[in-house]
């Protein structure tokens, strides 16, 4: 199966309470959230950082930073439930949401083609998919790129 993750941006304490109680389906609300992507349980958090390598490549930029130097404990719970709790520095957010439209389609392919190189070949029907949520990752951003914060919400 894989992780279950999910990308929330908004309050804090208000996405942590959605959590706790169990209100999955209120983090796509936009009146009490900013935006909200959830990442679902085919991918391996590492896809993340592969995502932001493909990003720099692409962009010839430095930035984002990889997902994996972009994870920040919480103050205070550290876990909801059997999911973990996770603050995103926004330098990667920014990265990611600074991704010009032109280039979301090159970034995608980058993408597939160092999880090729990562895990070997993806089934023809999965590429979409990849594709679909390097667009959605990118989208995300833009709408959290001014949150007060973002969380990662994951579970093994």
């Amino acid at each position: 199966m894989g992780f279950l993750m999910d990308l929330v941006a908004g309050e804090s304490r208000e996405i942590l309470l959605a959590m706790a109680v169990d209100d999955w389906a209120g983090l796509d609300d936009p009146s009490r959230f900013d935006a909200h992507v959830a990442l679902g349980g085919a991918m391996d958090p590492t896809w993340l950082d592969l995502l932001s390598e493909s990003i720099r490549d692409v962009t010839g930029s430095d930035q984002p930073i990889d997902f994996i130097d972009a994870r920040r404990d919480l103050e205070g719970p550290g876990d909801i439930g059997e999911r973990t709790v996770e603050a995103i520095d926004p330098i990667w957010v920014s990265g990611v949401a600074r991704v010009p439209d032109r280039q979301v389609d090159a970034v995608a392919g980058r993408w597939i083609e160092l999880l090729e190189d990562e895990i070997g070949d993806l089934p023809r029907e999965e590429k979409p998919w990849i594709r679909q949520l390097a667009g959605d990752l990118v989208a995300f951003a833009r709408r959290a790129d001014q949150s007060p914060s973002v969380i990662l919400a994951w579970s093994l």
